[in-house]
């Protein structure tokens, strides 16, 4: 027999589990969204608890009180919308899609979306695909979903902890404290050495390109290597030209303090002239914001700090300057370096020899295919494409009415500009942060033209067929995907005869399907050591 004690514990687990039973064993009725139906059904489970006692009231707590509201809607929240204002392949959640779309999916890329799976319940949106229906139907669930486990959250009071803390930011007051207890530490505050210079004197002169930087006594200094890899003091930034070198300086550690360029002093006490004559002063920085005029208004300052040992001597620095236009913004990579799954082809064309690649700054018009619309009139989508997403095999298609009067050449022309659209690229960027600059690494596209041989015959273009090879690139531990080969298929046909009446229908397709042709990886080991060992030419003597 066990001891007494334990028989109240024994009660309790049996009662938490018998109320977990319950809860897992709670099944949710299936609410499907209709093809014509935009409303989705609301459903709520909730847990069961243990019996208590009528009339016994409920002990208060000091957790006791409502959860928060959460912050995410999971029925809003869509991870897979990666198009803005069109309907992505496969996404159950993307809002742009239509009950037609939902009934040419082959299934949910994702499946449901859950909000913080440690509470007891929390909102689930499930989603899935009834292939049953004529036509298919997209079904959509929004439930409580019931935490099996017994270690979870019931009610929660400290809001806080539903969100990250804000970081402190170091300035001028916090400085010294932050760097007590941090071994290592890098100033970047904006808010705190950024500013925005004012004048109002007439602005007369400007900067250009190549012009020294002028300050309130001489020019503004940037320390670089000249005939060996010492630091010199007396390299001038000029304006517009970007810099980052490395350059070697001898210390003496005992005078450390009194080096000048050791300090921060050195660099942020020049007062940078707005415009070259102008004396309105500002603090020196290396970031500095320029305007189409020529001005300068705005510069920053980025330091990194580090204690100096004899081992570490002599001490190599890093000096950057760099130059950012006023109210730009940086264009969009679609990876960084290898592609990202769902973010466009980067290409563009050369427009002669010798030159860089051209792009559009659309990057979702670079390479474009037909989009299918519900009219199915290709007249009607002239104009109208839709973006190559990486990892995405699509495919669209319309009709073509010809009329008797049209020609076959005038045809050619028209169904090329629709298959083709305007501008189709010659290149296509290897990874999704090639440079348009790095002509030669980029990838071109190989068009083949496929067409009966017949002889007299005007060949008609029908489909335009798109292939991708990429392979995974570099480490495995992060491989990275890049596009190796892409072939232009363009499948021509007879121009087809008129059987009845004045109009010929013609279907025209277009598609794209991605190859992967990445080689198995093999483990490598090195050779096995070979022993290159001699005897003495009388070792068995007298034997032999």
């Amino acid at each position: 027999m066990g001891s007494p004690g334990l028989r109240p514990l024994l009660l309790v687990l049996l009662d938490c589990c018998a109320s977990v039973s319950a809860q897992a064993a709670a099944t949710p009725p299936v609410t499907t969204e209709g093809f014509n139906s935009t409303e989705a059904a609301w459903m709520t489970l909730r847990p069961a608890l243990s019996p208590r006692p009528p009339g016994t009231p409920k002990a208060p707590g000091p957790f006791s009180g409502p959860r928060p509201t959460p912050v995410t809607d999971v029925a809003a929240l869509c991870v897979c919308d990666l198009s803005p204002a069109q309907c992505d392949v496969n996404c159950c959640c993307d809002p742009d899609c239509s009950p037609v779309d939902f009934s040419v999916f082959s299934a949910c890329s994702v499946p449901s979306v859950t909000g913080d799976s440690q509470f007891c319940s929390q909102k689930a949106a499930i989603y899935s695909l009834n292939f049953t229906a004529n036509p298919p139907q997209r079904i959509f669930k929004l439930v409580d979903q019931i935490n099996p486990s017994i270690f979870c959250i019931h009610i929660t009071n400290y809001k806080p902890a539903l969100s990250f803390i804000n970081p402190e930011v170091p300035d001028e007051n916090n400085f010294d404290k932050l760097m007590e207890t941090s071994d290592g530490f890098s100033l970047n505050s904006q808010s705190e050495i950024s500013f925005t210079i004012q004048s109002d004197a007439p602005d007369t002169a400007k900067y250009e390109y190549g012009v020294r930087l002028q300050t309130s006594d001489s020019f503004l200094r940037f320390p670089s290597p000249l005939t060996s890899s010492l630091c010199t003091d007396d390299n001038p930034a000029a304006f517009l030209v970007n810099q980052a070198v490395k350059c070697t300086r001898r210390i003496n550690l005992a005078q450390c303090e009194e080096i000048e360029a050791l300090g921060m002093a050195y660099y942020s006490s020049p007062k940078i002239l707005r415009v070259p004559g102008l004396r309105t002063k500002a603090e020196v920085k290396y970031s500095l914001t320029y305007t189409d005029a020529g001005e300068i208004t705005k510069a920053d300052l980025s330091l990194l700090l580090g204690t100096v040992s004899s081992a570490m001597l002599p001490l190599e620095q890093k000096f950057e300057i760099r130059f950012i236009q006023q109210n730009t913004k940086p264009v969009p990579l679609s990876g960084n370096p290898g592609y990202v799954v769902g973010l466009p082809l980067a290409a563009g064309f050369q427009p002669q020899k010798g030159s860089g690649i051209i792009q559009t700054m659309n990057r979702y018009g670079q390479l474009t295919i037909l989009r299918s619309t519900a009219e199915k009139d290709c007249l009607a989508l002239e104009g109208i494409r839709t973006p190559v997403l990486f990892g995405y095999d699509m495919q669209s298609g319309c009709k073509l009415r010809l009329t008797k009067a049209i020609t076959c050449q005038l045809a050619v022309q028209k169904v090329k500009s629709l298959l083709k659209g305007h501008g189709f690229p010659d290149y296509v960027a290897p990874f999704g942060n090639s440079r348009a600059q790095d002509v030669l690494d980029w990838v071109p596209i190989h068009f083949i033209t496929q067409a009966p041989h017949m002889k007299d015959s005007c060949q008609l273009p029908v489909a335009l067929v798109i292939e991708v090879k990429w392979t995974k690139y570099g480490s495995l531990l992060n491989p990275q995907a890049k596009i190796v080969n892409v072939t232009a298929n363009l499948i021509a046909s007879s121009f087809p005869e008129t059987n009845s009446g004045n109009e010929r229908t013609v279907l025209i397709s277009t598609a794209v399907t991605f190859v992967d042709v990445s080689a198995p990886a093999e483990a490598g080991f090195r050779a096995r050591p070979t022993i290159n060992a001699k005897l003495p030419f009388n070792f068995f003597f007298p034997f032999v």
